[in-house]
């Protein structure tokens, strides 16, 4: 495994981040537990989650999976670098949040923050994530609330998740004349398919010293070989995934990415992950492995080397937007 330090930090992270999103409600805990050894078997240091991952009925069960596994031992907190994070509603899907029960208020972060830890089973999260911006409370606020937490020892870093670029600068700008450390890191959809975080995302993350950890890398599974899979007779696309399929323009884009990997002799899923591994500011993807063959894939990704021909390939299959703001504005 190749280590890389997170954004502008001392903290030495994987260039691979396990994702967790699937352990309850796709993987049971047992499974969910052999995932986990074998991440940190392969040098996985990095583990992400959400209070609200499980879902419906089941929110919390993410972190509580992962609290029992910690309760195993073997140093297994004190080999993980541990981010959760805060601003949904832990309520059933479909109920209303009791006020002041969600988003980002000082109240419901001090709330949330014990909460996780409870069922983490720990006494500190590393890296504490706003999910989602909150339109309704002010940055010094939340920096306030943070700096306690920080103080208290119950956390040690604060980064987002899903800010746009404008957000990260009035983040941390507000954190500086605070005298506060501010975000260190921005978790952003970002994967070959769907590159607009290069438009102000990832240059704002940079110019603030973030590290950029890019969720659903596969774009859903578009992006392993799905076409190739679906005539194997393999699993079916759904959701987003099947939509885009129902693209003719989008299937041919998709194929001519198989094609060209096919020529090269590479696995479309390590390929992609590969290239995010290249792009300027990225920490490293998020990998959310059902099993634990698909973490093995995942960490092969991490020693393979794209050639010039195939970066240029996948960027004329894929190509992004541009410079921002030459992209847009000139």
């Amino acid at each position: 495994m190749k280590y890389t330090q997170l954004g502008r930090t001392g903290l030495k992270v994987s260039r691979l981040v396990l994702g967790t999103m699937n352990f309850g409600p796709q993987t049971d805990e047992a499974d969910s537990h052999a995932i986990m050894d074998a991440a940190l078997d392969a040098g996985i240091n990095f583990f992400d989650t959400a209070n609200v991952y499980g879902w419906g009925e089941n929110k919390g069960r993410t972190e509580s999976i992962i609290g029992s596994w910690f309760a195993r031992g073997g140093e297994r907190r004190d080999k993980v670098v541990l981010a959760t994070k805060v601003y949904g509603n832990m309520g059933t899907d479909g109920e209303a949040a009791w006020p002041n029960h969600d988003k980002l208020s000082a109240v419901n972060i001090r709330r949330a923050v014990d909460a996780s830890l409870k069922r983490l089973g720990t006494d500190y999260i590393d890296v504490y994530q706003f999910h989602h911006i909150d339109r309704n409370t002010p940055f010094e606020e939340i920096w306030q609330a943070i700096d306690v937490l920080v103080q208290q020892g119950k956390i040690l870093y604060a980064g987002s998740s899903n800010f746009p670029g404008y957000k990260i600068a009035q983040a941390n700008e507000t954190a500086a004349r605070r005298g506060s450390f501010g975000l260190v890191s921005e978790q952003c959809l970002y994967n070959l398919y769907e590159r607009r975080a290069e438009m102000e995302v990832i240059p704002a993350a940079q110019d603030y010293g973030l590290g950029v950890i890019p969720w659903s890398p596969l774009h859903g599974g578009l992006l392993g070989g799905v076409i190739r899979k679906e005539a194997e007779g393999g699993r079916r696309a759904s959701g987003r995934a099947a939509d885009t399929l129902a693209d003719p323009a989008a299937r041919a884009r998709l194929q001519s990415y198989e094609d060209l990997l096919d020529k090269h002799g590479v696995e479309p899923g390590e390929a992609a992950l590969a290239w995010l591994l290249t792009r300027p500011g990225v920490t490293g993807p998020i990998v959310g492995p059902r099993t634990r063959e698909q973490l093995a894939s995942a960490v092969r990704a991490v020693e393979l080397e794209l050639s010039e021909e195939l970066l240029a390939g996948l960027e004329e299959v894929f190509p992004g937007p541009g410079p921002s703001p030459e992209a847009f504005a000139w």
